[in-house]
């Protein structure tokens, strides 16, 4: 099951194209040779644990890879999968329905999707205690990952390096950021590591729960009564926290959402202005899990890997990676990445950031206004709790109106930025901000990486 090591190795679409170009099999190509040059590997970052990674080069018409920004893409859950889910139904080249993608992130950077934490997407393990625990695996996880890809690809060293993310892989970006910056610093790392985005992240999980009701209650989708069953089961939550109980407050967390679900008529947590809808892919793995888990993982996790979507990643992809082990399918082992980040899950990581920031390094924070699981309100809560000595100057500010296209009268976001803070609400967009609004998240993507 384990892939064959390969050290830095030539892709064989790579091999191909000096024949089919007239070159001789020694010359070099500074660029990208076609639109749409991708490369893809494995990385072996601990014993029995392998993480897949999926490359495509820039497909600016004007400028090539070394002008622009290097996008790391992280999906949340855990068990969320970036090569599938980020890439054909948010910010990659090619839709679900393998169709081009008119906001597609290619436009202004090369992307690279990372299947975090071990376990996820194509990524997989060989043993039930290789799955990652806690957050400082899953960084020295990818640190390892990291290391590997820029000492491989020397090109991206000295490109501008961006770690987006959403959901849980906001609070992935930001312990992985944290680690990146000292490795760079000591230099056993060599990138041009230049900040993290933290799109609707779970940085801090109980705000979110505080939070639900009022927003549902103010979005007239709470009455009295249901505001205070939410608000309940909220204070439950938050004592369990307190208390470092974060087995029981992941619990906790899942009844919290029954609650609302029952006095909201099944709102959906993605997007309050639409309906949850049932999820039959890959049922039978959760069987063999604890209830409660296996309840928030399909809603949480196995939406993520709906059956289109896993047609697609099983069958036309897998055959096209060609490095894909035989007996592994793509998203398998996800409700099982879930269940092991279970007591890691409701840990708060404001002090993760608040180090960043410390340190210099560039935070965005962007929040889709439709969104419960984070809502903009928990979110605003934990970034008041700063203790980034700027952060005053920061709140003083007026926000800034932001357009997605210059015709456009119509406002899509606003913007608040201080020195190396950025907060960006995302209008008419739930969880999945590129899915929802594409040409606003293409722009935010571009004031980010300063290209406007």
């Amino acid at each position: 099951m384990e892939p064959a090591p390969r050290s830095c190795p030539w892709p064989r679409w790579l091999l191909l194209f000096p024949l089919l170009l007239g070159l001789s099999a020694g010359a070099v190509i500074d660029r990208p040779a076609v639109e749409g040059k991708e490369v893809w590997d494995y990385v072996t970052v601990r014993k029995d644990a392998h993480m897949f990674w999926w490359l495509y080069y820039t497909t600016n018409p004007c400028k090539n890879f070394s002008q622009l920004p290097l996008v790391m893409w992280l999906q949340g859950g855990p068990g969320g999968s970036s090569t599938g889910f980020g890439n054909f139904e948010e910010i990659g080249p090619l839709d679900s329905d393998l169709k081009p993608r008119g906001t597609t992130w290619l436009q202004a950077a090369s992307l690279l999707f990372v299947d975090n934490p071990v376990g996820t997407g194509f990524s997989y393990v060989n043993a039930s205690d290789a799955y990652a625990k806690d957050l400082a695996t899953v960084a020295s996880d990818m640190l390892v990952l990291l290391k590997a890809f820029f000492d491989c690809h020397k090109e991206f060293q000295t490109v501008p390096f961006y770690i987006f993310s959403e959901s849980y892989g906001g609070k992935m970006a930001a312990g992985i950021g944290l680690e990146l910056y000292k490795a760079v610093q000591q230099g056993t790392i060599k990138c041009n590591f230049s900040g993290v985005a933290l799109g609707d992240s779970w940085i801090s999980p109980v705000d979110s729960v505080l939070s639900w009701g009022p927003y549902l209650y103010s979005m007239s989708l709470l009455d009295d009564t249901g505001l205070a069953e939410v608000s309940t089961i909220a204070e439950k939550v938050l004592a369990a926290v307190n208390n470092k109980l974060y087995k029981e407050a992941t619990q906790l967390w899942g009844e919290a959402e029954m609650v609302i679900e029952k006095n909201a008529d099944g709102v959906n947590f993605y997007n309050i202005l639409t309906k949850s809808t049932p999820n039959s892919a890959m049922e039978s793995s959760l069987e063999f899990m604890p209830n409660h888990l296996a309840r928030l993982s399909q809603r949480h996790v196995r939406r993520l890997h709906r059956d289109a979507l896993s047609q697609l990643m099983n069958g036309p992809i897998r055959k096209k990676l060609g490095i894909i082990p035989k007996d592994f399918s793509w998203g398998a082992q996800s409700s099982y990445v879930f269940m092991n980040m279970e007591e890691d899950f409701m840990k708060p990581a404001i002090s993760i950031v608040d180090e960043l920031l410390e340190a210099g390094v560039n935070v965005t924070v962007y929040n889709g206004q439709l969104d419960l699981i984070v809502d903009t309100m928990g979110q605003e809560a934990w970034l008041r709790r700063l203790k980034w000595p700027e952060l005053p100057k920061f709140n003083q500010l007026r926000w800034k109106a932001l357009y997605s296209n210059p015709k456009s009268s119509e406002t899509s976001a606003f913007v608040k930025s201080y020195k190396n803070l950025s907060f960006f609400w995302i209008l008419g967009a739930g969880h999945m901000v590129p899915s929802d609004r594409g040409e606003m998240a293409l722009k935010m993507m571009r004031l980010v990486t300063q290209q406007e």
